[in-house]
């Protein structure tokens, strides 16, 4: 459609600017939406690293926590509930998190056609680092290395107007995820953007250096959201960014 083809994405990083708690940005995309909603503000997209926490979307229920509440807040955690669908999953330092508000239906993009595109932004932003991760999971919704989620989605529509969207594991502590059943999904592995690196390294190297001085240095959370960034626009037929 050369209407939507046109249409500008804006993009709003807190990258670098510190951790964003998660309640904070939840009451923000709100806002956010309604202007959108009115056409006061043209379609953008937040990116950002939150301050630990435990997210639980629509289908999530405290049965999906693995450690009683009071001592996840106990360790500095924070527990929320979400509007956005799924279940449940952590947000954390090392992941980068994106909330694309768009005005779907103005853009004339269907809700799958929409969450096919967050999953191929980010295989692409993978594939620019050698790794191969998998979309299309059926009952899996996310992004998959072999068996292990590197990447969770979670979004919603409301009038047209998407909030929330995607999370990608660049390098965050993965144990922080041992105390949930992340996504609702049991006995899956969680793994990062610098694990596969380092397991892509291990199996290829054939000399004798260590693994820790072969191994490049992970890529930064500031890297990756501006890849994603460029793949999601060019995915949804946005105008160069403003």
């Amino acid at each position: 459609d050369e209407d939507s083809m046109m249409r500008g994405l804006s993009f709003v990083s807190f990258v670098g600017e510190g951790l964003v708690r998660y309640a904070s940005t939840q009451r923000l995309q709100e806002r956010l939406a309604r202007h959108v909603k009115l056409g006061a503000l043209p379609s953008l997209v937040l990116a950002l690293e939150h301050k630990p926490v435990i997210t639980l979307g629509k289908r999530g229920t405290e049965r999906d926590l693995l450690e009683d509440r009071k001592d996840i807040l106990r360790r500095g955690v924070d527990v929320e509930v979400s509007t956005r669908g799924g279940e449940v999953t952590f947000h954390g330092p090392g992941q980068v998190v994106m909330y694309p508000i768009i005005s779907l239906r103005d853009w004339k993009i269907g809700a799958r056609k929409y969450v096919e595109s967050l999953e191929d932004a980010i295989i692409g932003t993978l594939r620019s680092y050698g790794i191969e991760g998998r979309g299309r999971v059926p009952g899996a919704t996310g992004v998959w290395v072999e068996d292990r989620k590197i990447a969770a989605i979670g979004v919603r529509i409301s009038q047209g107007i998407s909030t929330h969207g995607l999370a990608l594991n660049v390098d965050p502590d993965l144990s922080s995820f041992s105390s949930i059943i992340p996504c609702g999904l049991k006995d899956k592995e969680v793994t990062s953007m610098r694990k596969e690196m380092q397991l892509d390294r291990a199996c290829d190297s054939s000399s004798t250096t260590s693994l820790a001085s072969s191994t490049p240095p992970a890529p930064t959370v500031s890297d990756v959201q501006d890849h994603l960034f460029r793949n999601l626009s060019a995915l949804l037929g946005a105008k160069e960014p403003l």
